[in-house]
């Protein structure tokens, strides 16, 4: 639990430093918490995202954090709890497919890279070369998947204005 201008909030933060800040089970099961904790409080959840992926070390298990923590997502709107997401440089994989990309308003930074697949292995499916900056925010912006970009210094106000939009 924490505070945003003086309001309450649930926030989670991926650390990318550890081990690329991939999704495991533990992961899985913080962001979860987090999650319930917003709705035991009734207090927005705020996740930070920063991870290349599912922890492939885990196996099946780091899979199935994908649906748990969506799951989880899924029990906050149902309750009228709001979810921000804030995606960082990279969130990607099973973190980009599930959670990450579920909040009732998603934010990036600048220049991330956002998306499931790298481009390079994008293109080596595909066998085709992708658009210039595919899967960065911008991008991403200008096609709808993600609601705003916002430079880390500038987030608070940001976070700040979203919390009392959703208090109304």
């Amino acid at each position: 639990m924490g505070k945003v201008d003086g309001k309450e909030a649930v926030i989670a933060c991926m650390d990318f430093r550890f081990m690329g800040g991939s999704m495991g089970v533990v992961t899985g099961e913080k962001i979860a918490l987090a999650m319930d904790e917003g709705l035991k409080r009734k207090a927005p959840v705020i996740v930070v995202s920063c991870s290349g992926g599912a922890r492939m070390q885990e196996g099946i298990l780091s899979l199935m954090q994908m649906a748990k923590t969506s799951a989880s997502r899924k029990r906050l709107k149902d309750n009228g709890i709001p979810y921000i997401s804030i995606l960082t440089d990279p969130t990607t994989g099973g973190c980009a497919a599930s959670f990450s990309m579920l909040g009732d308003i998603n934010m990036a930074e600048p220049k991330a890279l956002i998306g499931f697949a790298g481009p390079r292995v994008i293109e080596q499916s595909i066998r085709q070369t992708l658009p210039e900056g595919f899967q960065r925010s911008e991008f991403l912006l200008e096609h709808g998947f993600i609601d705003r970009i916002v430079e880390r210094k500038e987030m608070k106000k940001e976070l700040s204005f979203f919390i009392d939009m959703f208090s109304k």
